[in-house]
């Protein structure tokens, strides 16, 4: 089994936001027998909480369901067959800090070509959900091709 951990601050915003997402794509394109979704955050404030509400109206407002709840990351998220994929580079460099090195973890608008940017900006303090939303299907949408292609699936 393939497993995608997406990883942000706190796990309430950006890293649910793309779970639910990959995971919709996941069972659209009939792969959720092989591959596995989650999030975690670096952070421990929010462990415990559903996601912020303009993450869930977000999802709500294109038909995709989430009831996750905030947790960290643990050493045993890191197996070798994960794919870790963060927000952003400050949650890249947390990473890198406080576990050892990961061949597969990779920031998610790195999958995402076209784009500019390549930290996903954390609407928690812009409120800017719906632009997150769409950097974040970019991301996945990049994400899924990459992985069907390396695990020819």
């Amino acid at each position: 089994m393939i497993q995608v951990l997406f990883v942000c601050l706190g796990n309430i915003c950006r890293s649910p936001m793309a779970e639910a997402v990959f995971k919709h794509m996941v069972d659209q394109a009939g792969l959720s027998d092989q591959i596995k979704v989650d999030s975690a955050g670096t952070g421990s404030w929010h462990v415990g909480e559903p996601a912020h509400m303009g993450t869930r109206r977000v999802l709500r407002d294109y038909g995709i369901d989430y009831t996750g709840r905030a947790r960290q990351i643990i050493q045993d998220d890191l197996q070798t067959d994960t794919y870790i994929i963060v927000m952003d580079e400050s949650n890249l460099r947390e990473i890198q800090r406080r576990f050892r090195p990961h061949a597969r973890l990779h920031r998610l608008l790195d999958f995402a070509e076209e784009l500019p940017e390549r930290d996903v900006p954390d609407p928690y303090y812009t409120g800017n959900f719906e632009y997150v939303y769409q950097l974040v299907v970019e991301g996945c949408a990049g994400l899924l091709a990459h992985i069907r292609r390396q695990e020819n699936i």
